[in-house]
C-alpha cells in the first residue's frame, strides 16, 4: 500500500510539473516580446445613410524593425486619415500606412519616429508551425492594451479555403482568445517569434468562441516585405456592364471611389470620395465620387486591375511622376500624382 500511494504520489507531482513549467515559460516571454506590441487608434471616414461620418478603430500591431514598421491588419489602417500607435509605457507617435493589401488582411505603418528604447520582434518560420502547437497572442482586447491569451493550433488553411472575402491569406486558426482590438496583433511560437498576425474570430455570439484566424507570417512575408506594391488609398469598387451604364462611364468601365485617405498618394493628387449612398439595382453605393478610368498607364476593366496599378507604382522611384484619368462631375479629366 505504501508503494503505491508513493507511487500516486509521484503521478500527481510529475503530471503537475509540465504545467507550471508551461506558465514560467509564458510568463517570462510575455515579459520578453511585450516591448515590440502596440495598440493601434485610428481615425477615418466612412459614408453611410446619414451622409458622410467620421469614425475610430482600435487595433493591434507588432514592430518589426529598428526603422519603425509596424505589421498589423489592414483592416484596422487601410483607409485611415490619422493614425497613432501607442508603445508599451505609453509613447504615441503618428505612422503612416505604407503597404495594404485587404484581400489579405494585412497592412505595413511606417512611424514618423523611432521612439528611444523601442524593441522590434523577431520574426519566425510559419511553414515550421504544426498544429497542437501552443502560442501566445498579445494585443489590446475592446482597447485594453497588452492583453495576453495563450492557445494552440486548431488548424492551418491554405488561401481561399476558410475564408472566402480575404481569399490571399494563408490563416492559422487558433484556439487563443481574440476579441475586438486584437486584429493586427502578433502571435508569438514559444521561442517568442511572430508567426502570424491577428486577423478576426468566427463567432455567433459576438464573443470569442475559439475560432481565431491568424494570418501566417508567409503571408505577411510575401505580401508587406517581398513584393514592391504602392499603397495609393484607392478604395471603392469597380463598376461595368450595365452598372457603368448608369453613371455614364465613358470605355465602359472604371474604379468608383467610396473614400480617398488624408495623406495617401489618392488624397495629393486630388482624388476625391463619395458622401451619398445610393440603391441602384437593390445594391448600396457610396456615389458622387471621382471614377478613376485609368492609372499609370492601366485601364481599369475589373479589381484585377488595382494591383496591377499597385505593383506598376511600386516599382517607381520615389517622387516619380504618374497620371490618372478620371470622371468627375460628368467631365474627363488628368491628373498628376507621384509615387510613394
Amino acid at each position: 500500500m505504501r508503494s503505491i500511494a508513493l507511487g500516486a504520489l509521484l503521478v500527481v507531482v510529475l503530471g503537475w510539473l509540465p504545467v507550471a513549467a508551461q506558465a514560467q515559460d509564458a510568463e517570462e516571454l510575455f515579459r520578453r516580446v511585450s516591448p515590440s506590441v502596440v495598440v493601434i487608434r485610428a481615425k477615418g471616414r466612412a459614408v453611410d445613410k446619414r451622409g458622410l461620418v467620421t469614425f475610430t478603430e482600435i487595433g493591434s500591431g507588432v514592430l518589426i524593425s529598428a526603422d519603425g514598421k509596424v505589421m498589423t491588419a489592414a483592416h484596422v489602417v487601410h483607409a485611415m486619415d490619422e493614425i497613432f500607435v501607442e508603445l508599451l509605457g505609453g509613447e504615441t507617435v503618428p505612422a503612416t500606412v505604407i503597404a495594404s493589401e485587404p484581400a489579405a488582411d494585412l497592412g505595413l505603418l511606417k512611424l514618423a519616429h523611432m521612439p528611444k528604447g523601442a524593441q522590434p520582434a523577431r520574426l519566425g518560420d510559419s511553414d515550421a508551425v504544426r498544429v497542437g502547437q501552443q502560442v501566445l497572442v498579445i494585443g489590446a482586447p475592446y482597447g485594453l492594451s497588452h492583453s495576453f491569451s495563450a492557445g494552440w493550433i486548431s488548424a492551418k488553411w491554405l488561401p481561399n479555403t476558410a475564408y472566402r472575402v480575404m481569399p490571399l491569406a494563408e490563416f492559422f486558426q487558433t484556439t487563443a482568445t481574440i476579441n475586438t482590438g486584437n486584429s493586427g496583433g502578433p502571435m508569438f511560437n514559444m521561442a517568442g517569434e511572430v508567426i502570424g498576425v491577428v486577423s478576426h474570430n468566427i463567432s455567433k455570439s459576438g464573443g470569442s468562441e475559439g475560432l481565431g484566424f491568424v494570418v501566417t507570417m508567409k503571408s505577411a512575408r510575401y505580401f508587406l516585405m517581398e513584393r514592391e506594391w504602392a499603397w495609393v488609398g484607392l478604395e471603392g469598387r469597380v463598376v461595368a456592364g450595365e452598372l457603368a451604364e448608369v453613371f455614364n462611364v465613358p470605355g465602359g468601365s472604371g474604379l468608383l471611389l467610396s473614400v480617398v485617405p488624408m495623406g495617401s498618394p489618392a488624397w495629393d493628387m486630388g482624388l476625391a470620395g463619395g458622401d451619398r449612398i445610393a440603391t441602384i439595382g437593390g445594391q448600396e453605393i457610396v456615389v458622387r465620387g471621382d471614377v478613376v478610368l485609368s492609372m499609370a498607364g492601366i485601364s481599369i476593366k475589373s479589381d484585377a486591375d488595382i494591383p496591377k496599378i499597385r505593383e506598376k507604382i511600386g516599382a517607381m522611384s520615389t517622387g516619380q511622376p504618374f497620371k490618372a484619368t478620371i470622371l468627375r462631375a460628368g467631365k474627363v479629366i488628368e491628373v498628376t500624382g507621384k509615387a510613394p
